[in-house]
């Protein structure tokens, strides 16, 4: 009897899988074939009539190219700093937002403001207030005397990329809090008064309690950030467009596609991409296997 219900479960849940699977794999999988297809032959996107195949000629020109690897340090430096910023100040937040605190259902509410706007529309604006002759940025500092001109921030070089991480921290950091949140939640209150009737300081309970049992949280967190930092593109791209200060691997991959209708080459950047992308999900994802083994 129980045999027969596990296998009515079971066609049952496939049943319901099979329109999710169907539609992944009309919107991720056939896209991604044809990519990796392209990215085999000589096409461009003006004439898709005539290609030939050029074996791995395209993703030797990608990896031989100085840009390429221009965009692989820029992404490799946003990608730490942001999710590794984004992740202490969730952290902090999070432990805050966690309290018994006046006011603590309004600030959860207010916190995700951020991330609730599209990010064209915050790069937009924080393109505007950081505009050298009426951006209210450099206005107060003006004001202040701590500048006597307005700084062009979003010239490139360095301050760029500052600029870059200083908003996607701004953006993103209301979805660490809110994982590393519900991470906290699931701890037993007990456990944290056990500790405090024992005397044990706040550092160290933060330290030997808290710490530890948050590492799934934070580790999904910092997956999930980092995985979607390799893949920035639209924030770079609306403040920047392709300037070499700030060009990601995902800019370099649609000048190649869309501004040079190189389909072979863009293509072939893109599965470069995914295959960064994929190393990365791995290297973390057997990072957080051997935490979890280690601490069982």
């Amino acid at each position: 009897m129980s045999e027969r219900l596990a296998r009515r479960d079971h066609r049952a849940a496939w049943l319901f899988l099979t329109p999710l699977v169907f539609i992944l794999i009309l919107v991720a999988a056939w896209p991604l074939i044809r990519s990796i297809y392209f990215s085999f032959t000589d096409a461009f996107l003006d004439d898709l009539s005539t290609y030939s195949n050029v074996g791995f000629a395209n993703f030797i020109e990608v990896i031989t190219d100085r840009t390429w690897w221009i965009a692989v340090r820029n992404t490799a430096i946003f990608a730490v700093i942001s999710v590794a910023l984004e992740t202490v100040l969730g952290l902090m937040i999070a432990l805050l937002l966690n309290q018994a605190i006046p006011g603590r259902g309004i600030a959860r509410a207010a916190i995700l403001v951020p991330w609730a706007i599209p990010v064209v529309v915050s790069a937009k604006i924080w393109e505007w207030m950081l505009n050298d002759q009426f951006g209210v940025l450099n206005e107060i500092l003006v004001r202040l005397g701590i500048i006597d001109h307005g700084i062009a921030w979003t010239a490139g070089g360095s301050l760029l990329m500052g600029v870059l991480i200083f908003a996607d921290v701004w953006m993103t950091t209301p979805f660490m809090v809110l994982l590393i949140l519900a991470g906290l939640q699931l701890i037993s209150s007990e456990i944290f008064e056990a500790a405090e009737v024992d005397g044990i300081p706040a550092w160290k309970r933060f330290r030997s309690i808290t710490l530890p049992l948050l590492r799934p949280a934070i580790g999904v967190a910092v997956l999930f950030r980092m995985l979607d930092a390799l893949r920035m593109f639209d924030l770079a791209y609306v403040i920047a467009a392709s300037n070499e200060s700030v060009m990601t691997v995902s800019i370099y991959a649609r000048d190649r596609l869309i501004s040079f209708q190189e389909l072979g080459v863009g293509s072939a950047a893109s599965t470069w991409v995914f295959l960064l992308v994929g190393l990365v999900a791995i290297v973390i994802i057997g990072v957080l296997r051997l935490d979890k083994a280690a601490g069982t």
